[in-house]
């Protein structure tokens, strides 16, 4: 157990080439790596295939964030370049419709100063209000009412990437579709919940049709999500706050599936942070708004999810961490070997595991 709870414990050798820069040709079409609670090889997929694997009484739940254009290219007031990357979906100032607040991060030749105005467009600027700790400033977003702060953004932004994938003038066409899920329906993530991007509304129309119920729940992922992990012993990581919403209709068809022994799948692990955590207080998951900090690793008691949809993580991550807690780290760390020995596709763009540990009852 105390190599669990070791950072080193978690590293794997990934070749450079198997880091995916592009989605598959269709979303469904990735590989699928299904990994049993039975001690047995593997399973090898294709993501399409997902629907034979969870049953008519079980429910499935995903993370309905939208990805947010957060990546803003502008000039500060002497002409020289800036990028700035909002780490939250701006707040309007009740005293002033006209304008919008959020921390974000500059970069530039030097750093701005409380009062700089770095201008994108005609329609959108944004001033310095607060120099914060952790390198982050408060900003006021100056923006065109007669769009609207979400149109405004859509028409000046991009869509941030992950740092692993390589673009050499952003974001591409194809970003724009395929780094987000197609339910993505709430604004407010810097990154997407990649386990996400497999799924085409065909293929979710089948698992509804075979009878299984499908919920939402938003997690909007932060820039934290891409922090390293620093502490060699990983208990004393500081993991990031995400802002969350259960719905109690999500929380009333959990309850009812489980009452009849359905199986709750997670996709992605945003969906488990959050399901957790609407649990944790009292042992019993309820409908919740709040900003979710719970950090699972090895040792946590699993109350809401059974098995999880999720894609291959950076090494020493948070969320091989989180993995797992629910396979056991040895079996993880087996599958990245055998996935990296069968040319598996890594990160966001990347494959997708599913890992089982409740076997269907029916």
């Amino acid at each position: 157990m105390q190599d669990d709870l070791s950072l080193h414990a978690y590293n794997y050798h990934l070749p450079e080439h198997l880091i995916a820069q592009h989605p598959a040709e269709k979303r469904d079409d990735s590989r699928l790596m299904v990994v049993n609670a039975a001690p047995r090889e593997p399973e090898h997929c294709r993501f399409s295939d997902i629907a034979r694997f969870i049953g008519k009484e079980d429910m499935l739940v995903v993370n309905n964030t939208r990805v947010f254009p957060a990546r803003l290219l502008g000039a500060k007031e002497t002409g020289g370049k800036a990028e700035v990357f909002l780490l939250e979906f701006p707040t309007i100032d009740p005293q002033n419709h006209t304008t919008a607040l959020a921390n974000g991060l500059i970069k530039s030749s030097k750093r701005p100063k409380k009062g700089s105005m770095i201008t994108m467009n005609e329609r959108l600027s944004c001033t310095v209000e607060e120099d914060l700790e952790g390198g982050k400033l408060r900003l006021r977003l100056h923006f065109d009412p007669s769009l609207g702060l979400a149109e405004t953004l859509q028409r000046s932004g991009q869509v941030p990437l992950p740092p692993y994938i390589s673009r050499k003038n952003g974001c591409t066409a194809e970003d724009v579709t395929r780094y987000q899920t197609v339910y993505a329906s709430r604004p407010g993530a810097v990154a997407a919940p990649t386990a996400g991007l497999h799924f085409t509304d065909s293929l979710l129309a089948k698992i509804s049709k075979q009878g299984t119920s499908i919920g939402q729940i938003t997690l909007h992922v932060g820039y934290g999500t891409f922090a390293p992990v620093r502490e060699t012993d990983i208990t004393r990581h500081q993991i990031h706050r995400e802002y969350l919403t259960i719905p109690q209709e999500t929380v009333d068809t959990i309850t009812a599936t489980k009452k009849r022994g359905g199986r709750i799948w997670a996709v992605g692990t945003t969906t488990v942070r959050a399901l957790e955590f609407g649990a944790i207080r009292t042992g019993r998951l309820q409908a919740i708004e709040d900003w979710c900090d719970l950090y699972i690793y090895p040792g946590f008691q699993f109350k809401v999810i059974d098995n999880l949809i999720t894609n291959f993580h950076l090494p020493d991550s948070s969320l091989m961490f989180l993995v797992s807690a629910l396979c056991g780290r040895k079996t993880l760390l087996d599958c990245y070997g055998i996935a990296v020995k069968e040319q598996y596709r890594f990160f966001s763009y990347g494959d997708a595991m599913a890992v089982i540990t409740k076997p269907s009852a029916i």
